[in-house]
């Protein structure tokens, strides 16, 4: 009949808000056991008092997501440095053709030449290429995100009992309900004469 000191916070829609356990306040907060055998209301701040209740925090799962965030945080860092030296490469392949169009354009003439570097087109890159680079700063600067909240609660031995207790009286009070209802519980009324 016991239960395990075992409850995942669930949440109701707001037209389902009933009083919180603890203080009758409108709650959307529920404490429910895992196997669905005892629930009740409680209010978000009552979860975070420790002396009605505690988190129980998955360590496995907590290393598992730090795992993920630093593989995500290394991947991100090898695309960028994959980024930077194909760019890289590109000035100096640009670099190498422009020397020798420059070599050619000499040869030709100097005045194709000035053109050419009125009109050169690698200008507008380097501002596009900065572009990026303060897109990812400003990714970089943005507040990391807020820690979700525990999900699964122990109560505290006195709050436990006391739903233990009340489980127990429902169901002492059903028991009797069942028997009133049954006329067999009943002596019957002796039918012999004395």
């Amino acid at each position: 009949m016991s239960f395990p000191n075992v409850w995942h916070h669930r949440k109701v829609a707001n037209t389902s808000a009933k009083p919180c356990e603890v203080c009758f306040k409108p709650s959307t907060s529920v404490l429910v056991t895992p196997e669905n055998k005892d629930f009740f209301y409680v209010c978000p701040g009552h979860l975070k008092d420790i002396g009605f209740c505690s988190p129980i925090v998955d360590q496995e799962a907590v290393a598992a997501k730090k795992k993920k965030e630093m593989e995500d945080e290394l991947d991100k860092v090898k695309k960028e440095y994959e980024e930077r030296q194909r760019k890289k490469q590109e000035k100096e392949k640009a670099k190498k053709s422009d020397e020798k169009e420059k070599g050619e354009g000499e040869e030709k003439g100097k005045g194709k030449d000035k053109e050419e570097n009125e009109q050169d087109p690698k200008k507008p890159e380097k501002k596009d290429e900065t572009a990026p680079d303060s897109k990812d700063n400003a990714d970089d600067k943005a507040p990391p995100k807020a820690e979700e909240e525990p999900r699964v609660f122990a109560l505290q031995r006195t709050f436990y009992q006391q739903r233990l207790d009340r489980k127990r009286q429902a169901e002492m009070a059903k028991r009797n309900r069942e028997r009133l209802s049954n006329p067999n519980f009943f002596p019957s009324v002796p039918k012999d004469l004395p």
